[in-house]
């Protein structure tokens, strides 16, 4: 099918290590904008090599400072307008992502109607959400609420002036580096939409527990730095998520604790708290359309990554109060990357 190049609009990717997807994701790519541009941070496997064979510009990251993906999409964004400073709209998605046909239009479309919306995104799914229960946790994550929203991912169609207006990425953030942008985003005045359509194919490839739990960890971690920059403002930021963290993660299980020395087995009426979270999840879901049985899978590994979130906050607060710049929070090895 011919492909209709946007002449106002460029894309930027993001990579490190991503191998035969970031084949797939810039032939996705190629032919729809007037620039491409690739940012590398350090990779081993010739993705620089692959991205300019392919058409692509490429950034690669000077990695005398840690690399992360607001550093990429800073650095490509900032290359991209160097080279065609003229446009209105700029792509962002990440290496591992391929884009669907009739998403970029369709985005546009509702970024030209509407002056006041600074960033669209429409629907990311996964490639193998039958390949494990994981995958199909994160297909599901990935199923957010239609309309105005709160917070876009790593893939958005941003309109140029809504990120000049936000300063860009927080280059100090090594994850939560997108709802933080898109809350200073709104902050600015602009709104985010989500559209009914797809936007991206992701493949996560998580197969096992570990890489999940380190990956609920890393929410953690953004979760309370975003927290740490912004919880003064008037809508304190994350604040009420960090909160509910330290309520089913730390509070609980003390009270839990404390009150069965004294009350025995009666203490553990507490426990029913989990079960009320795990009910309003769960029914959150099936308002989003997900069956009961996922539905109910989904709000129990909520609750279990309570306690993984906490992990990673308290990581955060430590490396902010030793004032040690956070490093990138991997849940993958480059091999795994490599190979899915």
């Amino acid at each position: 099918m011919s492909r209709v190049m946007l002449r106002d609009t460029g894309i930027v990717v993001i990579g490190r290590n991503e191998g035969e997807r970031l084949r797939r994701s810039l032939s996705s790519a190629r032919g729809r904008v007037r620039r491409v541009v690739y940012a590398d941070s350090a990779s081993s496997d010739h993705s620089p090599e692959l991205a300019r064979a392919m058409g692509a510009e490429v950034v690669e990251l000077n990695m005398s400072i840690p690399a992360n993906a607001a550093r990429g999409r800073n650095a490509g964004f900032e290359f991209l307008m160097e080279c065609e400073p003229d446009l209105t709209y700029c792509l962002f998605i990440d290496g591992d992502c391929e884009l669907v046909d009739g998403f970029l239009e369709t985005a546009r479309g509702e970024l030209e109607r509407d002056r006041g919306c600074g960033i669209v995104c429409g629907r990311r799914r996964e490639t193998r959400g039958e390949v494990s229960i994981y995958n199909r946790l994160v297909d599901s994550e990935w199923n957010t609420p239609l309309g105005l929203a709160e917070a876009c991912g790593g893939d958005a169609l941003v309109r140029v002036a809504a990120f000049r207006a936000a300063g860009g990425y927080n280059e100090s953030m090594s994850c939560g580096e997108d709802p933080e942008f898109s809350y200073r985003v709104r902050r600015s005045g602009w709104t985010i939409r989500r559209l009914a359509v797809e936007m991206t194919r992701h493949d996560v490839a998580l197969l096992h527990f570990g890489p999940w739990w380190k990956r609920h960890g890393r929410g953690g971690y953004a979760y309370a730095h975003g927290c740490a920059l912004h919880w003064r403002e008037p809508e304190r930021y994350n604040l009420r998520t960090c909160l509910s963290i330290a309520l089913y993660a730390i509070l609980l299980p003390l009270a839990t604790a404390v009150s069965s020395l004294f009350l025995g087995l009666h203490a553990l009426w507490i426990a029913l708290l989990y079960l009320r979270l795990g009910w309003n999840v769960a029914a959150g879901r099936r308002e989003r359309g997900d069956s009961p049985r996922s539905s109910a899978v989904y709000a129990l590994f909520v609750v279990v990554g309570k306690y993984s979130e906490c992990w990673g906050a308290m990581r955060c607060l430590f490396d902010l109060a030793l004032k040690r710049r956070s490093l990138v929070c991997e849940y993958k090895d480059d091999q795994h990357k490599a190979a899915a």
